[in-house]
């Protein structure tokens, strides 16, 4: 079954959103003020919704879906 963008939560776009622009947990947590815990939490989220392993997995991912 193909991942479907549909099922990810504004908070795990937005998440997503710095992930593109190569930031760090930690840096991603500083500007949405949220504890970098947090943050893990978004994107192992959303590697688990899209089917992906890595990251860069993610990214290429998120970049297909435009």
């Amino acid at each position: 079954m193909a991942p479907d963008s549909t099922l990810i939560t504004p908070a795990e776009r937005r998440v997503l959103t710095l992930v593109l622009q190569g930031r760090s947990n930690g840096a991603i947590a500083n500007s949405l003020a949220l504890s970098p815990r947090t943050v893990e939490g978004h994107v192992s989220a959303l590697l688990q919704k899209t089917g992906c392993r890595s990251r860069t997995q993610l990214v290429l991912w998120a970049l297909g879906q435009g």
